[in-house]
């Protein structure tokens, strides 16, 4: 139970109803105000408190005040023997619970079974699901140990179904394939004696790795990644075996994991595992070869747009004394009328100068 209330929601849940006063004992004290902090619990938690260490100080003296009783007195209260037990009785046909029996436990457990445990792990979406069962037929749940045995073993048996029909569904070839994943590949012959030093590398270590700085390289190894998954031959029916949550779970189990580790599992759990793995991460890499095409096609974009400037900035650039250009072109044009252009005017006006001139035109306009 949470342990910080706001006054709003002390009134709430923890206010006394004129009813609910009449239940209590009206003699002992520390009974009457532990029959109260009892009720309340109850209807809130849908179990009775063991001792006062399960109530929220703030919620006990909240009740101690409206029933002008001391909080002290909540201690010298008979929580388990044979007071608490009758009070309890008593509170129980009040609210309209009762104990769970054995029958209660084992149809709890059918419950979990088929329709929750399939589809969440989380043992505190699960002892929720188990107090809203409780609640809707009307029964107080087992003791919190008890709970938390029944909802472990039933998530281990579950997970092992899980793997044993995940391996059995995997071909042959495809488990081969998976064992050799955590096998630390060979140099080649020419590296071989500068490698040996060196810690060699399994292919799982070079799935598990991010595809680094942009450009043809990352792409050229993201294919390779994705072209050694798609080798494994995964069985469409995966899927429907492995339950996105179970996914989840066993990708970032596994990927946390050395592969000597992975290796030292059963093999349906290994196998499970690494099927997980690769499942996830082949829509991962192509989720990551999407974002690599789009950020080279940017590159491209944003090198082109560059190139495209400084074109535009070159083909504007002035060329300067275009008037004594012009004279000096002119006056060599009169003193040698028959001559040619190259002979003529690229001495007195370089051929680059006069591209510069077109450009310049060319881009603004006429002067």
């Amino acid at each position: 139970m949470q342990r910080h209330w706001t006054e709003e929601d002390l009134a709430l849940y923890w206010s006394l109803a004129t009813d609910e006063l009449a239940v209590l004992p009206p003699g002992d004290a520390s009974s009457r105000l532990g029959v109260a902090l009892s009720l309340k619990f109850c209807q809130l938690e849908g179990h009775f408190p063991g001792s006062t260490k399960d109530l929220p100080p703030v919620a006990l003296q909240y009740v101690a005040k409206q029933l002008d009783l001391d909080p002290a007195l909540a201690t010298a209260y008979d929580w388990q023997g044979r007071t608490g037990t009758r009070y309890r009785l008593h509170l129980r046909m009040f609210l309209g619970i009762r104990p769970a029996t054995v029958a209660d436990v084992k149809a709890l457990e059918t419950w979990l079974r088929t329709e929750i445990v399939p589809w969440d792990h989380d043992l505190r979406h699960l002892q929720a699901a188990v107090v809203g069962w409780c609640h809707e037929h009307h029964i107080e749940p087992p003791s919190e140990g008890r709970i938390d045995r029944v909802l472990r073993s039933l998530v281990r048996t579950h997970e092992h179904d899980v793997c044993t029909r995940v391996a059995a569904a995997l071909l042959p070839a495809t488990r081969t394939a998976m064992e050799v994943l955590l096998v630390p590949a060979l140099p080649p012959e020419e590296d071989a004696a500068e490698a040996l030093p060196l810690v060699r590398q399994t292919p799982f270590s070079v799935l598990k790795g991010d595809p680094g700085r942009v450009g043809l390289k990352s792409v050229l190894q993201e294919l390779d990644k994705l072209r050694q998954l798609e080798a494994l031959q995964l069985p469409a029916a995966l899927e429907t075996l492995l339950p996105p949550h179970l996914v989840r779970r066993y990708r970032l189990r596994v990927a946390a994991e050395p592969p000597r580790e992975v290796r030292q599992h059963p093999e349906p759990l290994r196998y499970t595992l690494l099927a997980a793995f690769c499942w996830q991460r082949r829509h991962e890499i192509i989720d990551g070869l999407v974002d690599l095409l789009i950020q080279i096609v940017h590159r491209i974009t944003v090198r082109a747009e560059k190139k495209v400037v400084q074109e535009l900035l070159g083909d504007l650039h002035k060329v300067r004394g275009k008037t004594a250009l012009l004279f000096k072109m002119a006056e060599a044009a009169v003193d040698h009328p028959d001559g040619t252009v190259r002979d003529v005017l690229y001495p007195v006006v370089s051929e680059q100068r006069l591209r510069e001139l077109v450009k310049e035109y060319r881009a603004s306009g006429p002067a």
